[in-house]
């Protein structure tokens, strides 16, 4: 009979390797309303902190906290519309369509550039360096996102990594593949090489999709 490898374990979905179900789940959007920061929250699903905004309407919403924000400022000088930007600002947590919420830039440390600008489009400069249009209504958020620095403190302790990793799903420790059995992955069995090729095919069953998928090439390249 033998047993599920792995990568087949992973993509059923069983219960070791899903997402443990958080009680916190905040919806990160913006609201064309002022508003004024009550609290600086951690969300364990996200590197950046969370700044919970009251609203004038009595709601009460979340948007990704930027560096130098307190408890007591107010939104509607934070987040604005692309329109009134100038060229070279600074900016994350931005819309990709009016009202879509916010989508590019929202992990810390992460900003783009606004480079030019039109009564309709604004183009933006993305940390990939990639140039990126888009419509002038779009919102975003003056300011670099929080927690910049957080992969210079050593985890110290295994288990603390452990715990860290297994809070969001992710398969921790990690091992590699010439390391395993055959059971356990592909590339296992004791054998110093791979032993099978590392490129397959772009639609092979969960337990073989590893290695180069679906590369066009492999090996050094030639000059």
């Amino acid at each position: 009979m033998g047993k599920r490898i792995i990568s087949q374990r992973r993509g059923k979905g069983s219960h070791t390797y899903r997402v443990p179900n958080h009680a916190f789940k905040p919806n990160i959007q913006y609201k064309k309303q002022p508003g004024v920061v009550v609290d600086i929250l951690s969300d364990p699903l996200r590197n950046a902190p969370l700044a919970a905004v009251a609203y004038s309407d009595n709601h009460k919403g979340y948007i990704v906290a930027i560096e130098g924000m307190r408890v007591g400022d107010r939104t509607d000088s934070i987040v604005v519309p692309l329109s009134s930007l100038t060229e070279g600002q600074q900016i994350s947590s931005i819309e990709t369509y009016p009202n879509s919420g916010p989508k590019l830039c929202r992990s810390p440390g992460s900003f783009a550039v606004v480079e030019t600008k039109t009564e309709k489009e604004c183009v933006v400069i993305l940390p990939s360096k990639k140039k990126m249009k888009l419509n002038a209504q779009c919102l975003a958020t003056l300011g670099i996102p929080a927690g910049d620095g957080r992969n210079e403190k050593p985890w110290v302790k295994a288990g603390k990594k452990w715990i860290a990793m297994h809070a969001r799903g992710k398969l921790y420790p990690r091992t590699s593949g010439t390391s395993m059995n055959a059971v356990d992955h592909p590339f296992g069995g004791g054998y110093t090489g791979l032993g099978k090729p590392k490129s397959v095919s772009r639609n092979a069953p969960p337990g073989r999709k590893v290695g180069s998928i679906s590369s066009r090439r492999t090996g050094r390249k030639n000059r």
